[in-house]
């Protein structure tokens, strides 16, 4: 009987924690969304910038056809840029919450990873902005633009930009979700080796995927820096295993 009341204390413990977790992370979000949406009009701009500059095509303004669309995707570019910055909070509700059941130094790496979740996130979102977009947005704008003259509608436009930003953003966290994997020995590098062919067929996948146009040119370009950053995942794997298997190498 004290066995199973202690494992339902244990079980509303967890629970209760969760939810605390749960309900910082949401302030997080929430406050990062209020900052962002005071800077709203500047991150509008930004995002239009890709757009402009496309020769022969005349890309400003931005128009909206329905009376609500500008506020609703002012309030998105607010959301998602609070989620962002809410995101090294996430990751360490995510690492308290696991980290009972991980030992010190276990603990300490996955402290020292929060600042490359971020580095990470920002490095796949510059990679967006800076690669990914512009051609994109370049092929779909002077597809047949001689028949007929683009008026491209905010709402349609910056859907396609935050999406195209957001997973770049997650794809290039690859090398640290790896690393962690393999700090906790849930995957070694061995492992990882062992699945280059499956993550090479994967990068293509996912380039085919995020990439909003049917060219294999862009689509390549999504899918070399994924199978870059695998293999520096599996780097960063075996940095991570190093220690332990010369800890554990019979004399």
């Amino acid at each position: 009987m004290k066995s199973e009341e202690q494992k339902e204390f244990t079980l509303k413990q967890h629970l209760e924690e969760l939810r605390s977790r749960l309900l910082v992370t949401a302030i997080s979000a929430l406050i990062g969304t209020i900052i962002t949406f005071a800077f709203h009009r500047q991150i509008l701009v930004f995002l239009q910038k890709p757009a402009t500059g496309i020769s022969g095509i005349d890309t400003s303004p931005l128009v909206y056809t329905h009376v609500t669309e500008m506020l609703g995707i002012t309030m998105k570019v607010s959301f998602m840029g609070g989620l962002i910055l809410a995101l090294p909070v996430f990751t360490y509700q995510i690492i308290a919450f696991i980290s009972p059941g991980l030992t010190k130094t276990e603990k300490r790496y996955l402290l020292l990873l929060l600042p490359g979740v971020s580095i990470a996130f920002i490095a796949g979102v510059t990679f967006g902005y800076i690669v990914l977009i512009p051609a994109a947005i370049k092929f779909f704008l002077t597809f047949n633009a001689d028949i007929a003259a683009p008026m491209i509608r905010i709402g349609n436009y910056i859907n396609l930009m935050t999406n195209l930003l957001f997973w770049n953003g997650l794809v290039f966290e690859t090398p640290v979700l790896m690393f962690a994997l393999a700090k906790m020995k849930i995957i070694s590098y061995r492992r990882f080796s062992r699945w280059r062919k499956f993550g090479i067929v994967i990068a293509f996948l996912l380039g085919a995927l995020i990439t909003p146009t049917f060219d294999p040119i862009n689509q390549t370009l999504v899918a070399i820096p994924i199978v870059i950053l695998y293999e520096l995942g599996i780097w960063l794997a075996w940095l991570a295993n190093r220690k332990s298997e010369t800890k554990t190498r019979p004399e």
